[in-house]
């Protein structure tokens, strides 16, 4: 579901509009375990940066609001090293592993800009087709927007998500199953909101259409380019984009925190149709390792796409922003930190909040998820961002973390 939805409940609360609440001594179990291969035992020779490493996600979760757990998996050349705090559900003990499903929020975006750009690689569409083109029911003020455009946050597009005929049916039931291929209908009486390509602007509609453009170009469910596309091609096999709002299990628990208050648990709180492309999509820290190597690397695009994929423009920042100087792409964004440059996405949904982020070759990738939704506490979001850098720092070989 988009970050921006609004407040809304189920039972005493679903969403917030801040986190500022220090969690009840005992609320959260602190697992202060070393890295682990896969969730099997210690590698040998960790060391004291594997031990940083460990101690900046131990604090995030022992933060005041914090979130109850937290997973970071940095992989090299295929050898991977987990990094686990917390828990994966509340009053277990269980802490959280790849194999973990949860929601990954908008880092759903990347996944249909590979599902665009592989058409784009097939001949199917070319980043300059408009909507006017591929889909002449849309609002005629629309017509002139390009694929590239929504790829890179430019459209102009209205946000469906920050309407509020939208937002009022989240708010009487978060579990309304939305048509969402009708997501558009909400804003279709606006016009756009500058210029297409004059200036960034993220905007959820943004992927939604360009998900309603791949299935024109290939005929075919956009359920089922990503399978036949993504998931295939890169083994995500635990991997889905679902309609309603059960998930897989084993799952990540996702908690809303507030002030005076225990976590709740929201893991099930919302339908995923609401979101659909963009931001609807389970999967677990393995898979979305697996994805973001292949998809900022050189595995699913080819080298003219990739190149037109890496157009940055300076100062587009994901949602949240990602650690560093941020900057956007085609589906895909650069972060600039002080260790060097990694190519991601970041998501955040209630329950869940997402950094994943490869080396521009893919053979080195790193994701951090934690179970809450850390994006509406300031203080918290900084302190996520920097834990994220310092992973980002490991990835590409600096000692000092």
């Amino acid at each position: 579901m988009p970050a921006s939805l609004p407040a809304a409940r189920t039972g005493r609360r679903v969403l917030k509009r801040a986190v500022a609440a220090v969690l009840a001594a005992g609320a959260v179990l602190t697992v202060l375990a070393a890295p682990v291969s896969a969730d099997g035992p210690p590698p040998a020779g960790h060391g004291p940066h594997d031990e940083g490493l460990q101690r900046a996600l131990a604090g995030l979760v022992a933060a005041p609001g914090g979130p109850p757990g937290a997973i970071a998996v940095l992989t090299r050349d295929g050898v991977r090293k987990v990094y686990r705090a917390g828990t994966a559900e509340l009053g277990t003990g269980r802490p959280p592993r790849v194999e973990d499903h949860m929601r990954i929020a908008s880092a759903a975006k990347a996944f249909s800009g590979a599902v665009a750009l592989g058409l784009v690689d097939r001949r199917a569409r070319a980043l300059d087709d408009t909507i006017g083109e591929r889909l002449p029911h849309l609002p005629a003020a629309w017509h002139a927007v390009t694929l590239r455009q929504l790829l890179q946050h430019t459209s102009g597009l209205p946000d469906f998500s920050q309407n509020k005929a939208f937002q009022d049916i989240v708010r009487a039931d978060p579990r309304h199953h939305f048509d969402s291929r009708r997501l558009l209908d909400f804003v279709a009486d606006q016009g756009l909101a500058f210029p297409p390509g004059s200036r960034y602007a993220y905007s959820n509609s943004d992927n939604i259409a360009v998900a309603l453009m791949a299935e024109q170009a290939a005929g075919r469910p956009y359920e089922v380019l990503l399978r036949d596309l993504v998931y295939r091609p890169l083994g995500l096999h635990e991997t889905s984009l679902p309609q309603g709002y059960r998930l897989p299990h084993p799952y990540l628990h996702g908690y809303d925190t507030a002030p005076g208050e225990p976590p709740e648990d929201v893991s099930e709180a919302i339908s995923a149709s609401g979101a659909w492309a963009s931001g609807g999509i389970v999967s677990t820290p393995a898979d979305l390792s697996t994805f973001i190597g292949g998809y900022a690397g050189a595995w699913l695009l080819t080298p003219a796409t990739r190149h037109a994929q890496r157009d940055f423009l300076p100062g587009g920042a994901s949602e949240p922003a990602g650690p560093g100087a941020n900057a956007a792409g085609l589906g895909l964004f650069r972060y600039t930190t002080r260790c060097g440059v990694v190519l991601g996405h970041t998501g955040n949904t209630p329950g869940y909040t997402q950094f994943a982020a490869a080396t521009p070759d893919g053979r080195r990738a790193v994701t951090v998820s934690v179970n809450s939704q850390v994006t509406l506490d300031p203080a918290l979001l900084a302190r996520l961002r920097a834990t994220e850098e310092k992973f980002v720092c490991a990835l590409l070989g600096h000692g000092r973390h």
